[in-house]
């Protein structure tokens, strides 16, 4: 599956870093940096056939977004509600996977899950859970962002202050999770050091071990090769889930998978 055949359109951060309802927000069509039909490589569905549909738009930012043409570098084409759901009905599948950039930050997005699920289809979505437009899913895959993930503060001072501020409201999380029919937890987990950081916000969740998912931070094959050990044996010892991240290792780090 192949996005709209347009041009693209570049628009800057701070246009795209817009709160849902907010006064300038355009809920008539969504910016979308790309959309395709591949195997989920992360989480509890692991292998399972979706549709992926990428908002491009973050009010956060995080120094190793490995998809920085949704965030860093917003780009991607206007796309409307109707011209996504024909994309997904013209797929083989009826798992839809709802990632970004930030998909909750879109104004509309409320409307779009609605009418995707109303169609039967299993709506999951990626989300760092900073924000809760009201949405209801299927499977909230939330991605909460440790200290760890702030930007530089001297190469990126605006976006140090603002991602710091805005990467872990619990309450806004917890809604969220009441929200949601399921829901799985993962984590970037750089250094075994931040297990502590972790171990906290798991508890402020009140999820249980078997909702948990810690990934390795990486983008090459040789990365999560190297972490697998020591993060694998840090999972099992507190019940928590592996997860490894497959798409890399199916068809490496690129676009469109």
């Amino acid at each position: 599956m192949k996005s709209a055949d347009r041009p693209v359109d570049v628009l800057p951060a701070e246009k795209l870093a817009k709160t849902p309802g907010s006064a300038d927000a355009d809920a008539s069509t969504f910016l979308i940096s790309e959309t395709f039909v591949s195997r989920q490589g992360e989480g509890s569905l692991t292998g399972q056939s979706s549709v992926f549909l990428r908002t491009s738009g973050c009010n956060l930012r995080c120094w190793f977004c490995d998809t920085p043409y949704a965030s860093w570098n917003p780009e991607g084409t206007r796309q409307t509600i109707d011209e996504l759901l024909q994309l997904v009905s013209d797929a083989d599948t009826s798992h839809v996977v709802l990632t970004g950039g930030e998909p909750l930050v879109a104004s509309g997005i409320v409307q779009l899950v609605d009418r995707l699920r109303e169609a039967g289809n299993h709506v999951t979505i990626e989300t760092a859970g900073t924000v809760d437009p009201g949405v209801r899913c299927d499977l909230l895959s939330l991605s909460p962002k440790l200290r760890a993930s702030t930007p530089d503060e001297n190469e990126h001072p605006r976006w140090a202050k603002l991602h710091e501020q805005r990467r872990l409201p619990i309450q806004t999380m917890r809604t969220l999770i009441q929200s949601a029919e399921a829901t799985q937890v993962k984590f970037v987990v750089d250094s075994a050091d931040e297990m502590t950081e972790i171990d906290e916000v798991i508890s402020q969740l009140r999820v249980s071990p078997e909702q948990v998912w810690l990934m390795p931070q990486g983008v090459s094959v040789q990365e999560l090769d190297a972490a697998k050990p020591w993060l694998l044996s840090i999972a099992e010892s507190r019940g928590y889930h592996y997860c490894d991240r497959m798409h890399i290792r199916w068809y490496g780090n690129r676009r469109g998978t």
